[in-house]
């Protein structure tokens, strides 16, 4: 079995539940595990196996800081509460960072000494302690995800991001039990994990599963790290004179092997790999959660991050092949001695065809997992609940008012252009942190581009109603009240659906209904937070509407003076505390008079767009996603049927 050199972010499947980690650091560090659940979170000091407490179920930890470890993990002992466990490495010495050390080097290998996947974790600066390893769950499967999460504030940053109460005090309980100058050169693994002392694992799907397994080791993969090694042609990034020197003692005799490929003598004819059993199917609401609606909502979340990861697999691998092009052309162009007799050109070609072939290796992969998604969203998205649903579902036609709100709604579809194809449901959780923008503007967007300006407001409207309808519909009987702001009382026909059906009342028109909007709402925020800040909940106006509360603002900023303004920017910042959020639809170029004043009320809000647009960051590996707003069926009765609902549930009639 061939072994996968990961970099940061690629998975891989594990065939072995019993395993042995090797670590080599070429200095003393200190080796560890945390199990987590779920969420990725530690539930507390015992669920971290380290020097002073080596042994946990299924997980033992060498005693000592050292250059070199072996650690002991047994995923069959887990405790079933774990979901994932987390290799860290810290350094014991204060004014030593991994920057200014050789790469750390970590290999997975089954209980034969065979080496499954290995990782040189590059890319380190100023951090002392480093997350180098995860093991995790992914549909009832263990697979291995290379970290590299780096903390410069240390081991007690790191066990701090993980949830632990209290980090920096178990941190320094660690780092002292520990002491570098006394640390042994290199220390031996455990002899077996710890037993079982629990029933076997629950074989519940992770949360943020990774990718799909892979039958052939990918080299390139994820974050812009320099290029992977590989055994066959690459050099150590570290250099010869990183490797560190063991021995058994002053004068003993030196090791000279390599400390990055140091794996156990074969004892014997390799065994036959088993053969690699094809992916499970998918199945929908096999993530964990408490019901099907937090099951599925973490399904959905999980194929996001699959495919963000897999992308950026292969635009990583993509751009690692055209830099190695780049480097293997240029040293063909300056060797002169090989210009005549075509040795050059024999190079080049040489070159190129290693490029395509390590671009056509990561298409494969990419296509595979792809492929894999694909198969998973034909499975989910049937199965979604009416506020995860698109409005095209037939879960809409059978649409009751729930009797309480869940978990997220739908705003929209994900995707990227590596699968154009495979949309992502954007679900945002509900009661909304932030306040919405549906952009009237051109902006960036090459679709918006192609469309009149009457046309992209009308569309940008549209879509507000839309989201303004699902909102409504996600929300018991009274529970969301929406408000309309139409000054000159130009969105009245892309509005009539919410008026007509009785879900909202008619919009306020002119500078006058304007005001009075807001100045209600103002005094609506103030009460509540004055109530919340002084514990006087009950001390509330007779007869104030307790649902929460959602402002459509069309054609911004007419009809606005000053004191609007800031009434609309107050509102922006203070009213999703207390349950009175913001929906905007508006063109920023059109508010230009106001200058750098309304930066920060943009900025405070979503920004969504009528048509599609690759305008959403994605600041966990960097992507831009493409936005596609909720576009109803063409001729579809299906959103005045559902306000019809909203609106009779709420007069107590029958729709």
């Amino acid at each position: 079995m061939m072994t996968a050199e990961l970099v940061r972010g690629q998975n891989h499947p594990l065939p072995e539940t019993r395993l042995e980690i090797r670590v080599s650091a070429g200095h003393p560090v200190l080796a560890g595990a945390t199990l987590g659940d779920e969420q990725g979170r530690v539930a507390g000091a015992e669920w971290i196996a380290h020097p002073g407490a080596p042994s946990l179920p299924g997980v033992d930890v060498p005693g000592g800081a050292a250059a070199d470890h072996r650690l002991a993990v047994d995923l069959d002992a887990v405790p079933g509460a774990v979901h994932r466990v987390s290799v860290l490495l810290a350094l014991t010495g204060g004014a030593v960072r991994f920057g200014a050390l050789a790469a750390p080097f970590v290999a997975v290998t089954g209980p034969d000494g065979t080496e499954i996947a290995s990782y040189t974790i590059t890319g380190l600066g100023t951090e002392s302690a480093v997350v180098a390893l995860e093991l995790y769950r992914r549909q009832g499967a263990w697979k291995v995800r290379a970290m590299g999460q780096g903390y410069e504030g240390g081991l007690a940053a790191l066990l701090g991001d993980q949830g632990l109460e209290r980090p920096a005090e178990f941190a320094a309980t660690i780092l002292a039990a520990v002491s570098p100058d006394s640390a042994p050169v290199s220390s031996g693994a455990p002899s077996s994990a710890a037993p079982s002392r629990v029933p076997g694992p629950e074989r519940v799907r992770h949360t943020a599963p990774p990718t799909t397994p892979d039958p052939a080791p990918v080299t390139p993969a994820t974050a812009p790290d320099p290029a992977p090694v590989t055994p066959a042609t690459a050099p150590d990034p570290t250099g010869p004179s990183s490797a560190p020197v063991t021995g058994t003692g002053a004068g003993g005799p030196i090791d000279y092997s390599h400390p990055r490929r140091r794996t156990a003598p074969a004892a014997g004819p390799a065994p036959a790999p088993e053969p690699r059993q094809a992916p499970p199917a998918p199945v929908a609401g096999d993530a964990s959660g408490w019901s099907m609606d937090e099951r599925l909502y973490n399904q959905v979340w999980g194929m996001f991050e699959d495919l963000a990861r897999t992308a950026a697999a292969y635009r990583s691998a993509c751009d690692f092949a055209e830099s190695r092009l780049d480097r293997e052309l240029d040293e063909t162009l300056t060797d002169y001695r090989a210009r005549a007799g075509g040795a050059n050109d024999a190079a080049r070609a040489a070159a190129r065809a290693r490029h395509d072939g390590l671009v056509a290796r990561a298409r494969e992969v990419l296509d595979r997992d792809l492929a894999q998604l694909a198969a998973e969203s034909e499975v989910v998205e049937p199965a979604l609940p009416a506020a995860y649903a698109r409005w095209d579902n037939p879960v809409w036609h059978a649409y009751r008012v729930p009797a309480e709100e869940p978990m997220a709604v739908r705003l929209g579809d994900l995707h990227l252009p590596e699968s154009p194809d495979l949309r992502i449901p954007m679900l945002v959780r509900l009661p909304l942190e932030r306040g919405l923008w549906v952009d009237s503007g051109r902006g960036h967007s090459e679709a918006a581009g192609l469309l009149d300006e009457a046309e992209l407001r009308r569309l940008a409207l549209d879509c507000a109603v839309a989201h303004a309808a699902r909102l409504l519909a996600a929300h018991p009987t009274g529970g969301f009240t929406v408000h309309l702001i139409d000054p000159a009382g130009a969105g009245a026909a892309a509005l009539a659906p919410l008026v007509e059906t009785g879900a909202a009342a008619p919009p306020a028109r002119g500078a006058a209904g304007v005001s009075a909007v807001l100045e209600q709402l103002t005094e609506r925020v103030d009460l509540l937070q004055m109530a919340l800040r002084g514990g006087a909940a009950d001390a509330l106006p007779p007869g104030l509407d307790t649902a929460r509360q959602l402002l459509i603002v069309h054609d911004f900023p007419h009809g606005f003076d000053d004191r609007a303004v800031t009434r609309l920017r107050y509102l922006a910042d203070e009213g999703p505390s207390v349950g009175v959020h913001l929906l905007m639809v508006a063109a920023r170029e059109d508010a230009a008079a106001y200058g750098p004043l309304l930066d920060p009320l943009w900025r405070s809000l979503l920004r969504l767009t009528p048509v599609p647009d690759d305008h959403l960051a994605d600041p966990w590996v960097g992507h831009a996603w493409s936005y596609e707003p909720p576009l109803l069926p063409p001729g579809s009765a299906i959103l005045r049927q559902v306000l019809g609902q909203v609106a009779a549930a709420r007069h107590g009639k029958q729709f």
